[in-house]
């Protein structure tokens, strides 16, 4: 990869760490469905509901109780079901995706890098320690005894008796759940549990084609296709634990030592946990809804951090509820936990990553993305094996709209004016089909067919038309032909066949009356990496003054930067070396709209030297005793390069070292001076292309902050100081 394209490449993907972002949605109501209540008596285990206007498919009761030393836990369910379809059922199935924890094959690659991470970090754990899975012990039917069979992540009971249209049956399940070590989705980790797909679900019935969705959950992406359902489950755990589920909450004293736990969620399209004995909880009221924030207090401040995020998500929640349909649930919550680069949504709460620093709350579009999933997989569902498209696409896009209306245009429509993907997958890829790309083509290929439709119908339209789909769909499963056919009686024939050539064109790119024009595209990207450099010092302060990357921040805030080469007796093979680095560094320049001064010649750095070079940021390029800046300069840079602990004159006098380093101007202490130096007459051959690797990194917002590298012949670290960047792992992987 040359090295102007990784700046290309690494821009965008921090621009949209949200869209890189998991998905699993949102939900209920108090008053709206049917209240939770005991089994109904059933007569051959069967029973026909007199209210034939019941919606919901299921209604759980769960009772569980956790084991936090074997980290297992057990458990009985209670199922009511009514069949609403026209078939007559022999069988019934349900998700078990705890199972998909059963192998390292079938468990999300999107956490294997955290895994083998924490798996180095953690050397007594066993790779056995990071699987899991779910054992059912028996199905019952009024005490009866049903065969089943859990294999793929799918556990099939056979009724023993049909199932009419219209009829119910009550199935009472018991199970045990091993939860595995590390970053999954269920998992446990340092002081906290998560628990998505922690006890059987019914999986989604195909009245089309007469089967149920038996689909494993995706291992490169998300495979969340529910339907609504009422949830009351109830957990027994130490008594010190804080636990987070969707739904109304309430505490009662168990045994000694432990509680209870109860969760009330009707209309949920499902049903989580996560439990900490180190939680704090910080909860805000307004009219009628409640916002809770479960997080680790791991810094000074913290609560003030929550508070803003709080107000953050009452804000969110307010601008969907106006353009979409009323957040319908009395509370919302947010739960931080150790996930990396991707935050996970789920009913009625988001799962997000650890707070670090002093984040940019305003700016933190992973947080809206995923509260924007409360309307889109949540509230109106869908099938995201199969049409990611219509929870990925619209969050991400109402992401963009909320941010465009608060009128931080960074984040605006101008964010999807500026995206350029050249990937041939029509919109409407399956996760099969999608292979490595679902950002591209779900995110970015689908906020843009989003924004054209709205641009298509205007704003008022749009919104009438988003309102209709709402109410259309809220508590059940959507298509991508019900949405087209929503918008062919709202908007017409012709808007409803230009829309469905959008999402079915393998080669879809945004209208180019709708995208930036070369000028605005170029101003559009030097106040990204404006935002971008300004809010990762902002959110580490402790960060040093004298930092490589912080020379393009103080740049990128207005301060100016000059670059100056060697021009002393040096080889043609040397002058290419310095001209690489050179044309590297103002290649990166130029994406990001600076235009450094570039001195090149003795006699007009000696016309600059103390006037202009004052004030100015220096990046000086070549072998110490061939610049004539570092000549001229030299006592007073190495007392800067003492301050620094870097051995200016010990490094300098070795042969065959090569590096960088950053210092206070010596002229000037609010100014910087970097220096990338060699100390033999060029690089070697085999140092040559990982200097200039290390070169780009030094300068970049997406990897460590250094002060100082040394480099041995073949282009090793042999000494080095810097400060680490918590993200920087992120753009590794």
């Amino acid at each position: 990869m040359n090295k102007l394209k990784h700046w290309k490449n690494a821009l965008p993907r921090y621009m949209i760490t949200s869209s890189l972002v998991v998905a699993l949605t949102a939900g209920p109501v108090s008053g709206i469905g049917i209240a939770m209540a005991e089994s109904p008596t059933l007569q051959n285990d069967l029973l026909v509901e007199a209210d034939a206007v019941i919606h919901q498919l299921a209604r759980y009761r769960v009772d569980a109780r956790l084991d936090e030393k074997k980290m297992m836990i057990t458990g009985k369910e209670t199922v009511t079901y009514r069949n609403n379809t026209k078939d007559t059922l022999d069988n019934v199935v349900f998700h078990t995706f705890a199972d998909a924890n059963r192998s390292k094959d079938t468990q999300s690659s999107m956490f294997q890098s955290s895994n083998k991470r924490i798996a180095a970090e953690n050397p007594d754990k066993k790779p056995e320690d990071f699987l899991g899975g779910i054992d059912i012990k028996t199905v019952k039917s009024s005490s009866k005894l049903l065969k089943f069979d859990n294999t793929h992540q799918a556990l099939t009971v056979r009724l023993g008796q049909a199932l009419q249209p219209g009829q119910s049956i009550t199935l009472e399940l018991d199970f045990e759940v091993k939860i595995p070590y590390g970053s999954q989705r269920l998992s446990y980790y340092r002081n906290i549990i998560n628990g998505a797909h922690w006890f059987p679900v019914l999986s989604v019935y195909d009245p089309t084609e007469h089967t149920w969705n038996k689909t494993p959950y995706s291992s490169t992406f998300e495979s969340d296709y529910y339907d609504s359902a009422d949830y009351q489950v109830t957990l027994n755990v130490p008594a010190d634990y804080q636990v987070s589920m969707p739904g109304a909450l309430t505490v009662q004293e168990a045994e000694v030592g432990r509680k209870t736990v109860t969760a009330t969620a009707n209309n949920t399209r499902e049903f989580v946990l996560f439990a900490s004995p180190d939680f704090k909880v910080e909860s805000v009221t307004r009219d009628g809804l409640t916002v809770q924030y479960y997080y680790f207090e791991n810094q000074k401040d913290k609560k003030q951090i929550i508070d803003q995020y709080i107000d953050q998500a009452f804000k969110v929640i307010d601008f969907f509820s106006e353009k979409y349909g009323k957040y319908p649930y009395p509370e919302f919550r947010i739960v931080e936990s150790y996930v990396e680069g991707v935050a996970v949504e789920f009913s009625r709460m988001i799962q997000m990553g650890m707070i670090q620093g002093q984040p940019d709350i305003a700016n933190n579009s992973a947080f809206v993305h995923e509260i924007a999933h409360q309307w889109f997989h949540s509230l109106i569902g869908n099938d995201s094996e199969t049409e990611s498209f219509l929870d990925e696409g619209f969050a991400d896009y109402s992401m963009v709209y909320f941010y465009e209306k608060q009128e931080v245009p960074l984040n605006g429509f101008k964010l999807i004016q500026f995206d350029e993907v050249s990937l041939d997958s029509p919109i409407v890829s399956t996760n099969d089909t999608v292979g490595d790309s679902p950002d591209a083509i779900f995110y970015k290929k689908g906020r843009q067919a989003i924004y054209e439709l709205y641009r298509t119908l205007g704003e008022e339209k749009f919104d009438e038309l988003m309102q209709t789909y709402f109410d259309q769909y809220v508590y059940k499963n959507a298509t991508i032909d019900g949405l087209l056919q929503i918008i062919e009686n709202k908007a017409g024939k012709k808007v409803r066949d230009n829309w469905e050539a959008d999402l079915r064109n393998p080669n879809y790119s945004l209208r180019p009356e709708y995208r930036l024009t070369a000028d605005e595209e170029a101003a559009y990207m030097h106040e990204q990496f404006k935002s971008i450099y300004h809010s990762v010092f902002v959110q580490f302060p402790e960060v040093p003054v004298e930092t490589m990357s912080r020379i393009i921040d103080k740049t990128l805030q207005g301060e100016a930067l000059t670059i100056i080469m060697s021009d002393g007796q040096i080889s043609d093979h040397t002058k290419k070396q310095q001209d690489q680095l050179l044309n590297q560094i103002q290649g990166f320049m130029q994406l990001a709209g600076l235009k450094p001064t570039v001195i090149t010649e003795r006699h007009v750095l000696k016309n600059k030297l103390r006037q202009d070079l004052g004030d100015s940021n220096v990046i000086v390029i070549g072998k110490p005793d061939t610049n004539g800046f570092i000549q001229a300069l030299k006592s007073g840079i190495i007392k800067r390069a003492d301050t620094v602990d870097f051995k200016w004159r010990d490094i300098m006098n070795k042969n065959n070292q090569s590096g960088a380093y950053i210092i206070k101007h010596p002229y000037n202490q609010n100014r910087l001076m970097l220096h990338y130096f060699w100390t033999g007459d060029q690089l070697s051959e085999q140092a040559s292309d990982l200097f200039m690797d290390k070169a780009s990194e030094s300068l970049s917002f997406s990897n460590h902050f250094y002060q100082y590298y040394v480099m041995n012949n073949v282009g090793k670290i042999s000494n080095e100081h810097k400060v680490e960047n918590p993200y920087a792992k992120l753009f590794a992987d």
